[in-house]
């Protein structure tokens, strides 16, 4: 038997512990731990934006790929043609005849529409730059489902009325009825081609997940969506052993949820940026497109899946030497600074400790002047900091509107926040910092007397400018200086819902809100900025604690997960470059945040 030397020209490096700048694929054992472990490059599959549509539409139909996709018809109704080619959608030569809720198969420049509503069962074949109408299905209908190519296609399902499982097939020249879905149904999901598709989702009534299989002759249940819904925003895939399902609608609302079909069972799938039901779609499993739709008015919205994307990915930083929760965090990866916190060992300095990084390691510093936790902070670095607000658990009210200006070696007080609060939420640097949200004195029900306050740090002073939309304490944070920055979830209690997915940004005026984060939570990290943020961590648990979200200046997008399910965190750095440090339980751990990513994988050998 080959050895490993023999195989790769190379022995088994022996490194104490994880080796750092591992090669992507390197394997070594590691003596510390006893164990072998290798690296590999951090992937993803992740929603993109695309280009948007000329014309904004709902219940539309689609062909094609991703890079080469035709949107026709839609509400109106419209007869209207885009040609997509991976960056922008071109108009072309409209539908003979403008529907709506229609189908559509087959390719950019050789496509097929089919049925629509008004309940129709008109066809029409697209040459890549006209279309003509050929011979009309069988059963006119709407909402309908569909696979296959231009001179091969399958129609199933939809409304006429009543729901209906009428199954036909084209040869290129007429349709021919074949044998009929086990259930009925309309406003159903689709994908693959004549002879081997799948049926998805839909409106029986009530709203289903039921998934049918058809192998060219007839029609098998199988395993159904994980989320049952109606108006499959898009669809895309090749058979019906692959598949993806893509929004959609829930009944009071939209959904982001994308799932994937292996053949045998649904996976769900990062979301889409956008939630949205009605639309349409083109391409595969690993290259696909979602555009128009609703959300929930009509919208031109594209949105791109691609696989194996390089991605971020959290790696085990070195440990803080005091553990602790509620601390706030400024600076780089390479270069931050913690500080206050809860810390679990009781001392008169208990909520003062101050902690610098330098990449791989904690060092002590000088306490701050005021221990307290529940703090927040701003800062560039290391060097020059800034820590505001808090619990001051030797004070009355405990509430703090103290401010510390840190200068790279010793804390020193100066003017105050104007409104006293604990966990607020700060962004900016040491002379141009932000000050926004919390809760104030006195309590009130439910433990929280909420604030939507928010103060400007001018490097002197503090002064009051406009609120945030909405009252909140233990949101995220991120923001480069006093006149950008960006809050994210959070919580308002006793309000409901108690966590928060909202997203709100500074102008250096006012908050606008913005598109929201696809998992509510409260006491959750942040780093970046205005435009380039990271949300991670936070609860409720297990359901948020390892969750990361990344916000490209539009929407956020899920990214890989934390290693430890954490609250309480404090967060710090970029949206490529991102510290994620302390916590409940509470814990001294930090995960550093890197993109592209490695991922340290051991081998368990019995």
């Amino acid at each position: 038997m080959s050895t490993y030397k023999q195989i790769q020209g190379t022995a088994v490096q022996n490194n104490a512990g994880n080796l750092e700048n591992a090669a992507d694929g390197q394997l070594w054992y590691d003596s510390t731990n006893t164990n072998f472990k290798y690296s590999y490059a951090a992937t993803t599959d992740a929603w993109s934006t695309g280009g948007d549509l000329n014309t904004a539409r709902a219940n539309l139909g689609g062909a094609g790929i991703q890079t080469a996709a035709l949107a026709f018809g839609g509400d109106g109704p419209t007869g209207a043609t885009e040609s997509y080619n991976g960056s922008s959608w071109t108009e072309l030569n409209d539908l003979n005849s403008a529907r709506f809720l229609l189908r559509g198969t087959g390719t950019q420049t050789a496509a097929l529409a089919f049925g629509g509503a008004p309940a129709t069962g008109v066809t029409e074949s697209w040459n890549g730059t006209s279309w003509t109408e050929v011979n009309d299905l069988n059963t006119a209908r709407y909402s309908l489902g569909g696979a296959g190519t231009q001179t091969a296609a399958l129609a199933f399902g939809g409304i006429i009325p009543p729901y209906t499982g009428v199954t036909e097939s084209w040869n290129g020249t007429s349709w021919t009825e074949v044998n009929d879905l086990n259930t009925g149904r309309g406003k159903i999901g689709g994908a693959g081609i004549q002879t081997s598709a799948l049926a998805f989702g839909g409106m029986i009534p009530p709203l289903t997940g039921a998934t049918e299989s058809w192998n060219g002759t007839s029609w098998t249940e199988v395993n159904d969506l994980n989320t049952a819904r109606e108006s499959v925003g898009a669809s895309a895939g090749s058979s019906n052993t692959s598949a993806l399902a893509i929004g959609g609608d829930l009944g009071p609302d939209q959904t982001t949820a994308t799932e994937e079909w292996n053949g045998t069972s649904w996976t769900e799938k990062n979301d889409l940026l956008t939630k949205f039901r009605n639309g349409a779609g083109a391409g595969t499993t690993s290259s696909a497109l979602a555009f128009g739709g609703e959300n929930p008015g009509t919208i031109a919205t594209t949105q791109e899946w691609n696989t194996g994307v390089a991605a971020g990915a959290w790696v085990t930083g070195g440990d803080l030497n005091n553990p602790r929760d509620y601390l706030a965090a400024t600076g780089p990866q390479t270069a931050s600074l913690a500080f206050g916190g809860d810390i679990s060992v009781v001392t008169p300095t208990r909520y003062s400790r101050t902690e610098s990084y330098d990449g791989t390691s904690w060092t002590e510093l000088n306490n701050m002047n005021t221990g307290r936790y529940q703090l927040a902070g701003a800062g560039a670095d290391n060097t020059s900091a800034l820590a505001f607000g808090g619990v001051d658990p030797l004070a009355s009210p405990i509430e703090s509107a103290l401010t510390e200006s840190w200068n790279g070696t010793s804390w020193t007080e100066v003017n105050d926040l104007n409104t006293a609060r604990r966990q607020l939420a700060g962004a900016g640097i040491q002379t141009a910092a932000l000050a926004f949200g919390g809760d104030i004195p006195p309590l009130g029900p439910g433990g929280a007397e909420l604030f939507s306050g928010t103060e400007s740090w001018n490097g002197t002073s503090w002064t009051a400018v406009n609120n945030l939309n909405t009252a909140k304490s233990s949101m995220g944070r991120a923001g480069a200086d006093n006149t950008s920055a960006l809050t994210f979830g959070g919580g308002n209690p006793p309000a409901t819902p108690f966590y928060l997915t909202q997203t709100e940004s500074w102008n250096g005026t006012s908050w606008t809100e913005v598109n929201d984060l696809n998992t509510a939570r409260t006491f959750l990290g942040g780093a970046g900025t205005q435009t380039a943020a990271l949300a991670f961590g936070g609860e409720p648990q297990p359901v948020a604690g390892t969750l990361t979200e990344s916000w490209n200046g539009t929407s956020w997008s899920e990214q890989n997960d934390l290693n430890i399910s954490v609250r309480r965190l404090a967060g710090t750095g970029t949206n490529t470059a991102a510290l994620a440090i302390g916590g409940t339980a509470p814990g001294a751990q930090t995960e550093e945040w890197n993109v592209p990513g490695t991922i340290i994988q051991t081998i368990t050998t019995s």
